[in-house]
């Protein structure tokens, strides 16, 4: 028979049964809620069409900014710079003064000049009149035929002395003219090199005029770039070629020159050290905003590809030189993919190989997906382009 202690005993027994049951059960309970918020929601990433379009090629090159027309200042006269007239940097016209020479050393040779002209002028009258009193004498036989030979002659002399005379005093007119150095085209003037008081000849630089509307960009093509454009111009003038006024310019601040320009001259050799040839566009330049010497990255099309894919740049990834892109399925499951690229256009690029038009590829979270991951796609949305700024004239 049992005792009251033996029955306390099994109902201890029973609670703590149950108790361990009930426990257990929270802590299952416990476990599975941890393991659902374990769980994320797929990661949002927004996604883009692969789209076919024909596709602008841009060529893109360095090179410098110069003037249409360059005109180096040098006096053509030996003498002291006597005064500057023009301001450093302003718009000059043809025949223009810019410097003064010290003109009175040149005055002089042009009064001796007349003077020596004058000489030769009255010396030649008086052989004149020899020969025109001779002449009928010597058909009287007053005179011999030898007397008015001489007489001729020594006229033919003077004749010519005065004709020596009067290029004597054109000289000495031109070198006192030259005295006023002028500007021989419309320009900006440039900074003078020579200083009031100087003495100059023929070999001083006194400053340079620069015909700057139109300017002149300067840059070199490689070769391969170029024998593609000549075979499609040569080939019927394949509307793929570049347009001969489809140059863009970029200045240094990265802003696009509103004036687009025209290629004027394709240079004669290909310089064998750098295997390309300079080319040079003529750009209008309205208010002389571009200057010599600037920075000019030209931009132009130099082909179009037809039925390209392409998608946005941001959607490549490049690892270790392998380009990548994330293509989302119809089950929103990402597949990482290798591609081929080809030529960026724009904030496009081209797709050669690996894709298929109309596959949607991650354009923004490429980097945070893997082959497998489910995500939540949303539509992504290009910028718009930004406005190009117009440079503010001088």
């Amino acid at each position: 028979m049992q005792t009251v202690s033996d029955v306390w005993c099994l109902i201890r027994a029973g609670m703590v049964g149950r108790l361990a049951a009930v426990l257990a059960g929270v802590v299952l309970l416990a476990a599975c809620e941890k393991e659902e918020a374990k769980a994320p929601p797929p990661m949002d990433v927004l996604v883009t069409d692969v789209v076919q379009k024909d596709v602008p090629v841009y060529g893109d090159w360095i090179g410098t900014t110069n003037g249409f027309i360059n005109a180096e200042i040098r006096p053509q006269v030996k003498g002291y710079l006597l005064t500057k007239n023009y301001n450093e940097g302003d718009v000059v016209t043809a025949g223009q003064l810019l410097f003064q020479i010290d003109p009175r050393e040149f005055q002089a040779q042009l009064d001796q000049s007349l003077g020596d002209l004058a000489k030769a002028q009255a010396a030649q009258g008086r052989t004149q009149l020899d020969v025109n009193r001779y002449t009928p004498l010597a058909k009287e036989g007053a005179v011999s035929q030898q007397e008015l030979d001489n007489a001729v002659q020594n006229n033919a002399a003077n004749i010519a002395a005065v004709d020596a005379a009067k290029a004597a005093v054109e000289q000495a007119r031109l070198n006192l003219g030259w005295t006023k150095v002028t500007s021989p085209i419309d320009g900006v003037s440039g900074i003078a090199i020579a200083q009031i008081g100087n003495l100059v000849d023929a070999t001083t630089l006194l400053t340079t005029v620069s015909q700057v509307d139109p300017i002149k960009a300067v840059f070199p093509v490689a070769e391969q770039e170029y024998l593609r454009y000549a075979r499609a111009r040569a080939q019927g003038q394949d509307d793929r070629a570049p347009r001969r006024d489809a140059l863009e310019l970029i200045l240094a601040d990265g802003t696009v020159f509103p004036q687009r320009g025209t290629v004027s001259v394709i240079g004669r050799e290909v310089d064998p050290r750098t295997g390309s040839l300079t080319i040079e566009g003529l750009f209008p330049n309205p208010g002389n905003v571009l200057r010599p010497g600037g920075y000019a990255k030209v931009r132009a099309v130099i082909e179009e590809q037809r039925g390209a894919m392409v998608v946005p740049q941001a959607a490549v990834n490049d690892i270790q030189g392998t380009a990548q892109v994330a293509v989302v399925g119809a089950d929103n499951t990402v597949e990482i993919r290798n591609v081929t690229t080809g030529p960026r256009s724009g904030a496009e690029w081209v797709i050669l190989n690996g894709l298929k038009p109309g596959d949607r590829v991650v354009v923004e979270g490429v980097q945070k997906v893997r082959t497998g991951m489910t995500v939540a796609p949303k539509p992504y949305i290009a910028p718009a382009p930004v406005p190009t700024q117009t440079p503010e004239p001088f």
